[in-house]
């Protein structure tokens, strides 16, 4: 019998991580109540339960959801010039992306995936 799973403590660090970002991310944007990000919620959640049953395609679709996270900033940075990077409003906003971005594509996670992952 296959058993599904919220969180999967058997994975490396950066994964386990990383699910429990797109679970957080996904209730925050559930709570926006705007058409985009729920959808990204929708993507970011079934991400992270993919990643925790160790399905390829919920890898595939955290990158994706990691990246489409990333496009507001770097649309808000090349519009307003290179010298709003020093922001400080907008480098506490990019932790979260930027750190969710960094623990999918980390090596450990990377390898695990192609070993693992179905």
């Amino acid at each position: 019998m296959e058993t599904r799973r919220w969180t999967n403590p058997t994975q490396p660090q950066t994964l386990q991580i990383a699910v429990i970002l797109l679970y957080i991310n996904a209730v925050f944007g559930a709570l926006s109540f705007t058409p985009i990000a729920l959808a990204l919620a929708v993507g970011q959640a079934g991400a992270a339960f993919g990643i925790a049953n160790e399905r390829r395609w919920g890898y595939l679709l955290g990158i994706i959801v990691a990246v489409v996270g990333l496009m507001p900033f770097a649309v808000y940075i090349l519009s307003s010039g290179v010298g709003s990077i020093f922001s400080l409003q907008l480098l506490i906003s990019l932790i979260f992306p930027v750190a969710l971005f960094a623990l999918l594509v980390h090596p450990q996670s990377r390898d695990y995936q192609r070993i693992w992952f179905r």
